[in-house]
């Protein structure tokens, strides 16, 4: 069976990337929240409600609302 890594067992490599990853996911999440605030709700495809609460499902939310919970702007 194996056993758990603990954070002193990653290399500096293995944290680094940890750390890299977990901030773009942050930014990311920021920016889709940051845009469902701003715009209308006629310029998003579905109710903003649901694009918020999908938002929690990392990284899959905010990349599924980037990329196509965003009508274009007139």
């Amino acid at each position: 069976m194996a056993t758990k890594k603990r954070w002193s067992d990653l290399s500096a490599t293995q944290r680094r990337l940890i750390f890299v990853a977990g901030a773009a996911e942050a930014l990311m999440t920021a920016a889709a929240l940051r845009d469902l605030a701003r715009r209308p709700a006629r310029e998003i495809r579905g109710s903003k409600l649901a694009w918020v609460l999908s938002c929690v499902v990392q990284p899959v939310g905010p990349l599924a609302y980037l990329a196509a919970g965003r009508r274009e702007r007139p």
